[in-house]
């Protein structure tokens, strides 16, 4: 890995960090500089260059904040402030579940320096009717060792929140893990060790403004290579979800990996890998 760097953004307030491994192709990862490096594989490196950008969640509030702070417009220029600094004039743009929302309206507003969008257990929204449509997808699935390991976390989740309920978006990551992983007891502690939170961020983003987001605004205009990952065993964000979406994208490419959770890149590491380098092949 000849290239690997690290630095910080100062944009209103905020410090957000960036970590930059391998060369080739430039792909920005939304989301978390110290998360996103660990479920990725390092394979990758040898192909991309992985930009990992903390995105106001993750970041360092240097000022008092509020709801304001982390309207989607500025979540999105957030990105094009990164791209400006790296000298970027096309590269690939990636967003993990929440996450990827904010890449595709970054494409979205910003086409003409996004060559691919890759958008990785994304749910179309945030909406009441999406959880419930998810929660009676793992309701009706036979699967009696998850609802089990499930119960017994949920037993327990209000209280550790209470611990420190300035890390309530990790441990509920955590207490979920049944719903979210293939191997339902699997403990991703350590993927999270050393994340730092500003909770009124995800209070105010998951808790508002995903519920009541439009993926379609702008999509009939927007024409850019778009690839889907999913997992099958995603009780958060399933497959089946997208169904009534797929015909809304100009150029969209789905592909679900059989033994993999909410987290395909890391749970099936060798597919995901060579998924993503076949399709981003043409860039």
């Amino acid at each position: 890995m000849k290239d690997k760097m690290t630095g910080t953004l100062t944009v209103d307030g905020f410090q957000l960090n960036y970590r930059i491994e391998g060369e080739g192709i430039p792909v920005i990862i939304i989301g978390s500089s110290i998360y996103y490096p660990r479920v990725f594989s390092k394979n990758l490196c040898a192909s991309l260059k992985m930009i990992f950008t903390d995105h106001r969640g993750f970041g360092k509030a240097i000022q008092s904040v509020n709801n304001a702070d982390f309207e989607l417009n500025k979540l999105v220029d957030d990105v094009e402030v990164l791209r400006e600094k790296l000298g970027l004039t096309q590269f690939v743009l990636m967003g993990h579940s929440g996450h990827a929302l904010i890449a595709l309206e970054y494409a979205k507003k910003y086409p003409e320096y996004v060559s691919h969008l890759v958008l990785i257990a994304q749910s179309p929204d945030g909406s009441s009717a999406s959880f419930s449509a998810a929660d009676k997808y793992f309701q009706e699935s036979v699967c009696p060792e998850r609802k089990s390991l499930l119960a017994k976390n949920l037993a327990t989740l209000d209280a550790e929140i209470a611990k420190s309920p300035q890390n309530a978006f990790i441990t509920r990551a955590l207490k979920f893990g049944p719903m979210i992983w293939y191997q339902p007891d699997y403990d991703a502690s350590r993927l999270w060790r050393d994340v730092e939170i500003i909770p009124e961020m995800f209070d105010y983003v998951w808790g508002q403004l995903f519920k009541e987001i439009d993926i379609m605004k702008g999509l009939n205009k927007f024409n850019k290579p778009v690839l889907l990952m999913l997992g099958r065993y995603d009780y958060w964000n399933s497959p089946h979800l997208w169904e009534p979406l797929r015909s809304k994208f100009k150029n969209l490419t789905i592909r679900v990996f059989e033994k993999s959770g909410h987290t395909p890149q890391f749970e099936e590491s060798e597919y995901f890998d060579k998924e993503l380098l076949q399709w981003i092949s043409p860039y």
